[in-house]
């Protein structure tokens, strides 16, 4: 079946959709469709507020166009739904943003039409719950008046080395002709390659356990990092001598947020449970992880007893309020726990982040950003983003925003052992 022809449409305008859309608009008509319509003004003016995309880039995407109106999507015979997946305050999947994204497309698909997901689902979501609503929206049948694929989005926030076209592509299809349809458009723009997967559900599947597995690794270490901390032993000097073995894997203790890693395992739990499995080792995972942000207050206000500093009304400055360095990603940030956390020992927390939008922090977590930083005030200094702005700074300078007595923490590992106080 050819769909060299048609046009695409991009469902959803985010860290994933944006750069998949301005790839595609170099070479064939694009129509970049998001229901926020600040979102598509921004766009239109040729500027990325999450900085996946350079200003000068969307000049070289001459053949794409943006729209938040549905009507607009009826021109288009490929869609590509790369919507949110994230979890409710149960740590159960929401698929509220996936099955409004289904239904809207249940009204503009054609006979012929081809529908692609890249959010990452459980295995059976794409073809369980998305289709289902497609056909009952539309009273087209699936598989043939309109076929569907899955390639799960592979971005890595704030990375400009590892872009969309340079990380290998899984593809799949709902049939062995639309696989080999779905794997030559995407082939079309990456050129780091494809995989075709057998199905749909195994494409998901490989998805899911890619984020779980990152997420298991980093827990066993955040685990090494409490014992050595009681140990006395620093955590960094141990992962470089065991890393001079050539299978240790490199991973290194901290706090796991973002919109995949924190969230993609409790997908796939939820799953398993429905088969009636449960899982074991990858909620053990979670819990380590999700409880890294109220440790890490824990021991600073351990480490500012020590100090012979009073707790209560303490000042404590938290550099970085993203969920990584050099992005402007709050999705899912752990910092806003350690913030938490040491507000509940009636600490007063100021949150400094160049990086981060001050009303989307707002927005979102109820939180004012300071947006200036001054000397001799504080009384713990938490490092907790790794900015390249921080790195920059070094100890000195770090240290000029505390008091005279004070407890430098560093989270990251940006500092020597002998330049903090205290390290993850």
């Amino acid at each position: 079946m050819d769909f060299n022809d048609k046009k695409i449409a991009i469902i959803g305008l985010g860290y994933v959709g944006l750069p998949l859309a301005v790839e595609f608009g170099i070479h064939r008509s694009v129509l970049g469709f998001d229901i926020n319509k600040g979102r598509i003004s921004e766009l239109e003016a040729g500027h990325d507020s999450t900085l996946e995309v350079e200003d000068e880039k969307f000049a070289t995407a001459t053949k794409l166009s943006f729209s938040s109106n549905e009507e607009d999507l009826k021109s288009c015979g490929i869609f590509i739904v790369t919507v949110p997946t994230p979890i409710d305050e149960n740590n159960a999947p929401d698929l509220l943003p996936l099955q409004k994204a289904s239904e809207m497309l249940g009204r503009v698909v054609s006979k012929g039409d081809l529908i692609i997901y890249e959010s990452t689902v459980y295995p059976g979501a794409t073809e369980e719950v998305c289709i289902p609503l497609i056909e009952k929206v539309s009273g087209l049948t699936f598989n043939q008046d309109f076929f569907a694929g899955y390639s799960p989005e592979r971005i890595n926030p704030g990375d400009k080395v590892n872009t969309l076209t340079k990380i290998m592509k899984i593809t799949s299809g709902s049939t062995p002709e639309i696989a080999t349809a779905v794997d030559d458009l995407y082939r079309s723009i990456v050129t780091a390659g494809t995989h075709k997967a057998s199905s749909i559900k195994v494409a998901e599947a490989a998805k899911i356990i890619e984020n779980t597995q990152r997420d298991l690794n980093i827990a066993i270490i955040n685990e090494f990092a409490k014992i050595f901390n009681k140990l006395g032993i620093d955590t960094q000097e141990v992962l470089e001598a065991a890393g001079t073995k050539w299978n240790f894997l490199p991973f290194k203790p901290g706090l796991v947020g973002g919109h995949c890693i924190s969230v993609d395992p409790y997908y796939l739990t939820y799953k398993a449970k429905e088969v009636g499995y449960q899982p074991e080792v990858i909620l053990a995972g979670r819990r380590i992880n999700d409880g890294m942000g109220q440790y890490v207050a824990t021991e600073l206000v351990k480490a500012v007893s020590k100090k012979k500093i009073h707790i209560d009304e303490a000042r404590v400055l938290v550099l970085g309020f993203t969920f990584k360095g050099d992005c402007p990603d709050v999705r899912n940030t752990k910092i806003i726990d350690i913030v938490k956390e040491l507000q509940s020992f009636n600490m007063n927390v100021d949150v400094y982040d160049d990086w981060a939008d001050v009303a989307e922090v707002k927005h979102e977590y109820d939180l004012d950003l300071i947006t200036q930083l001054n000397e001799n005030t504080y009384d713990a200094i938490v490092l907790a983003v790794d900015h390249s702005e921080f790195k920059e700074w070094g100890e000195q300078k770090l240290r000029s925003f505390g008091k005279e007595k004070h407890v430098l923490y560093d989270v990251k590992y940006v500092l020597s052992p002998e330049q903090a106080d205290i390290r993850l």
